[in-house]
């Protein structure tokens, strides 16, 4: 496993002056830090931004942040180990008082929730796009109960990827420890579409700021 990670960033990321958020990216299961990096357009991005690519090397391009072992029950180990790596990459890169607002697709949008889990202090407004919560007590778990930090749950209605198992539990976690903005897209798989996209776009400019993103 890799203890740094690749990325790939915005134009505008710059430590001077210090930004008071930044987007993170966090992609799927077989991807890399390139395929996000289409949404910054997409969503209109004011804010920097930069898309990770996950430590476990696959092959052919791909990477992912957790092996798959039983689908939608992942083991806690690597999942935390995962979420380390992403914090580590924090460390060096984002300056200590900037939040991070992190926007994750499948695998990615499990880890998204790992770090409103692990350090909720630290994040704003997490986007989790066809994504799943882990099992296992988190560190953040009780702050989360107290706060209900306000997150972003998208996921299609054709999803056959993501296990049920894995979105009972995440319809269960979510809604006690978050102030939860769901949304089911009729018709859509495993994968994002516009209308998506232009709500998660809506929901960064209302819990970031409305110059977080252009307009529409």
């Amino acid at each position: 496993m890799n203890t740094t990670l690749r990325d790939v960033r915005s134009p505008g990321w710059t430590a001077n002056p210090v930004p008071d958020a930044v987007v993170l990216m966090l992609h799927g299961f077989g991807s890399n830090e390139h395929d996000l990096a289409s949404l910054a357009p997409a969503l209109g991005l004011n804010l920097p931004w930069a898309s990770l690519r996950a430590p476990i090397e696959l092959g052919n391009g791909g990477a992912a942040w957790f092996p798959i072992t039983t689908p939608g029950v992942p083991d806690a180990a690597p999942v935390e180990h995962g979420t380390e790596a992403i914090w580590a990459w924090v460390e060096a890169n984002v300056d200590p008082g900037t939040r991070i607002v992190p926007i994750g697709f499948s695998q990615g949008g499990l880890m998204a929730t790992q770090l409103l889990r692990t350090r909720p202090e630290r994040v704003q407004a997490p986007v989790v796009l066809g994504g799943f919560v882990l099992g296992a007590p988190q560190p953040g778990d009780d702050a989360l109960l107290a706060g209900l930090p306000t997150l972003f749950w998208g996921r299609g209605a054709e999803d056959r990827v993501i296990a049920p198992v894995a979105v009972a539990r995440t319809s269960e976690y979510l809604p006690r420890h978050t102030s939860l903005v769901e949304r089911v897209y009729p018709g859509l798989a495993h994968s994002i579409n516009a209308a998506e996209l232009d709500d998660v776009r809506g929901f960064i400019a209302a819990e970031v700021g409305a110059a977080a993103v252009a307009r529409a």
